[in-house]
């Protein structure tokens, strides 16, 4: 299961005793996690019957009871929840967001810590997610439009590149630098087989780099969180030591987290002051994975500064007209279009020319041929709140997937179907189901 050398290095690194106690918790079942979206709160006096106690580091996570599947219940479709493991909760809370704030993610993909992220942020302020691979930049904006985010921006660009866009803009950002995975061996195959040693110097020269654009962009008196899913003290320990040598305007802020066990700089040469306060996670000392987590601050002097904004353009007299027969009122935001493709943008959103954009807000929908096709998204925000009953966990017939639903909200043809007050998607016509407006949930199971 471990490959080949890992196991020697964590010897070295433990030492006999605590090796033997980190490679007893390989033998224990993976802790599976959810976190609940207060965006999309259950209707009254519903419950999820595959939740177990609360993860003790974030207000929203939840051990997910053995055996159990909650991504084939409807809520999760309808984004009520997002799954995510338990220790991978710890970076987007320690960054403590705030609304109205300007916040970065990074290195977002599939979107766990961005969805964290803006549910901190209650729709207020900017929220830009960025994924550099395409493919996973999809799978991150897919997840926004589930969550019903509207203050997200998905961009798919180099960091360097978003460096030299936004130099001193954001109040918080966070760097889940993408790494050697050790702390994942048990959850994904792939880690195992593509470890190596130079697989884990490879990763910690690309977080270096990340890392200093991320301090770009940075405001002065920014919070920074760095954090890996891995143990390799080449890449966490080694990379923030190197960060402070060559940026002394920052530190490491002391964080009161009981749960955490401390950094080691003993296990790198020159370690830099304050590397202590950076934390791990340990398997086999509480129940989750491997991460590691440092909270930088910055001290330089100086103001946030500023980029252009988007210019408020005007929604085509289909979209508008549309929207004007919406029963559930809409966030405030800019409305902007690329293409045939109508976003509502949050107030503060940035320029985006020249930047590869997979989603600037909330997506309305398409314009064809002077038509209004309404999106996903949209039924995703415009939900309703019905006292209804709870759902099975899953199913193989579309009938027990669909007990208790309602069809409401007709808009030229097109019918928003809910499921327990939380909305799926807009059909259209009889044989709407079987079309691709229909979440993937329903499509899995017919």
């Amino acid at each position: 299961m471990l490959p080949q050398g890992f196991p020697e290095r964590m010897l070295h690194l433990l030492g006999e005793a605590e090796f033997a106690e980190f490679l007893a918790s390989y033998e224990r079942p993976r802790s599976a996690g959810l976190r609940l979206n207060p965006r999309k709160p259950l209707p009254d006096g519903a419950s999820l019957p595959f939740c177990e106690a609360q993860v003790p580091w974030e207000p929203n996570g939840y051990y997910v009871c053995e055996g159990s599947r909650p991504g084939l219940h409807p809520w999760h479709d309808a984004g009520a929840y997002y799954l995510q493991e338990p220790s991978a909760m710890a970076p987007a809370h320690l960054l403590d967001a705030q609304p109205g704030e300007r916040v970065l993610d990074l290195c977002a993909a599939p979107g766990g810590k961005t969805t964290q992220l803006a549910a901190a942020m209650q729709g207020r302020g900017l929220l830009v997610c960025n994924e550099i691979h395409p493919r996973r930049a999809q799978v991150l904006a897919s997840n926004v439009e589930r969550l019903g985010i509207p203050n997200a921006l998905v961009l798919s660009e180099h960091p360097a590149k978003l460096a030299q866009r936004f130099p001193g803009y954001f109040d918080r950002i966070l760097v889940d630098a993408p790494c050697s995975g050790e702390g994942m061996f048990r959850k994904e195959e792939a880690a195992v087989t593509d470890w190596s040693e130079a697989t884990v110097a490879m990763c910690a020269a690309r977080q270096q780099e990340i890392l200093a654009s991320a301090a770009e962009m940075l405001a002065p008196g920014g919070r920074l969180v760095y954090s890996t899913c891995t143990f390799s003290p080449e890449e966490n320990e080694g990379v923030i030591s190197a960060f402070l040598h060559a940026h002394p305007a920052f530190s490491v802020e002391p964080v009161e987290a009981p749960w955490f066990s401390p950094a080691r700089p003993d296990w790198i040469s020159d370690p830099a002051p304050g590397l202590e306060h950076a934390f791990r996670l340990w398997p086999h000392r509480l129940r989750g994975e491997g991460h590691f987590a440092a909270v930088l601050r910055s001290h330089a002097d100086g103001a946030r500064q500023d980029v252009p904004t988007e210019r408020p353009a005007q929604l085509p007299a289909a979209a508008a007209d549309f929207l004007r027969n919406c029963t559930q009122p809409l966030p405030d935001g800019v409305p902007v279009c690329f293409g045939s493709v109508c976003y509502l943008a949050p107030a503060e959103t940035p320029a985006l020319s020249g930047l590869r954009v997979l989603r600037a807000g909330l997506e309305l929908g398409e314009l064809r041929r002077d038509r209004f096709s309404p999106a996903h998204a949209l039924a995703l925000w415009l939900h309703t709140y019905p006292q209804t009953a709870d759902f099975p966990a899953g199913g193989p017939e579309i009938a027990a997937y669909l007990r208790g639903e309602t069809l409401h909200g007709t808009q030229r043809g097109w019918t928003l179907l809910t499921a327990g007050g939380l909305s799926l998607g807009w059909v259209r016509g009889a044989d709407g189901i079987l079309k691709n407006q229909y979440p993937k949930g329903l499509r899995r199971l017919r």
